[in-house]
């Protein structure tokens, strides 16, 4: 019987690990099919206070923090939570364990929300990407379309420009009205990049008799390209749990929905903003909140 087990292994998910692990609470970690979530995918991460690194580089260190604190990790994710008699929980997995803990933290984050459109999921991995860090240097010197306008997609296109030949992006509103400025700043000052604004993408087809893909916009424009990133937001990874734990249109979780015992860190939050930093600060509540939990049962 764990004291507290925590679903995820981002930054939210690290620093629960960290105080619970300090506090002396027998912790674990699932971790997932891969370690840190979305910010293992930063290639350059600029707007965490106190770092000058890559998302992964972030992420090891925390987890090697928690780890001196006596935090054990395991690479699952959780398929369903079971609520038992006693006020315990049993997480079942997708790699057939189970687990018992007094306490659970979600901190499961978020993944990209999918492109609903024509030809987006017959060339997913053929030319249609969402994740421009894993799959940037396939297009070495080639053209590249980003479909977004948000932080998010603004850093793929600033990524993609020093390994594409060119790339566009192609966004519904005349400007970039919720990225920071300094990234639109940024775009602007890259020659390669080229901005198509008041139009979104309709349909996505291949070019005959090559591998080139063809995308086409609301407004009739035909883009040729190489390849397509999207970035148009993201969706909570909460399909895990029961349909009693009330959820958003994004699948976000509000904290005082949740059974006794479970507690919520990260993008999986309703109402916070989906940045490292404020990862971090859920991850502390939680992991705080789980402790004063813990020490009432004793």
């Amino acid at each position: 019987m764990h004291d507290v087990i925590i679903l995820g292994s981002g930054p939210a998910g690290l620093t629960a690990a960290i105080y619970c692990g300090r506090a002396n609470k027998s912790t674990l970690v699932l971790a997932g099919d891969s370690l840190g979530g979305q910010t293992a995918e930063i290639a350059k991460l600029e707007n965490y206070p106190g770092w000058a690194g890559s998302g992964m580089e972030l992420i090891q260190f925390m987890k090697k923090q928690a780890e001196s604190f006596g935090a054990k990790m395991e690479f699952a994710s959780a398929t369903n939570i079971k609520f038992n008699e006693d006020g315990t929980y049993t997480i079942i997995c997708d790699n057939g364990k189970s687990f018992d803990t007094q306490s659970v933290i979600l901190a499961t984050g978020a993944r990209a929300r999918k492109l609903e459109i024509e030809g987006a999921n017959e060339f997913f991995g053929r030319g249609v990407s969402y994740c421009a860090t894993c799959d940037g240097f396939f297009y070495s010197g080639r053209d590249v379309l980003v479909y977004g306008g948000g932080n998010s997609a603004l850093n793929d296109a600033l990524y993609l420009a020093d390994i594409a030949k060119s790339v566009k992006i192609v966004y519904r509103k005349s400007e970039f009205f919720r990225a920071e400025m300094v990234l639109r700043d940024r775009v602007d000052a890259k020659e390669n990049i080229e901005c198509v604004y008041n139009t979104e993408l309709k349909s996505i087809a291949g070019k005959p008799d090559s591998d080139k893909l063809i995308a086409t916009t609301t407004d009739g424009r035909e883009i040729e390209c190489d390849g397509i990133f999207v970035a148009i937001g993201h969706e909570a990874n909460t399909d895990y749990l029961s349909e009693t734990i009330k959820r958003d249109n994004l699948g976000r979780i509000a904290p005082e929905s949740l059974p006794a015992g479970m507690f919520i860190a990260g993008d999986v939050e309703s109402n916070i903003k989906m940045q490292i930093a404020t990862a971090v600060g859920t991850g502390c509540t939680a992991g705080m909140d789980a402790i004063a939990y813990l020490n009432t049962r004793k």
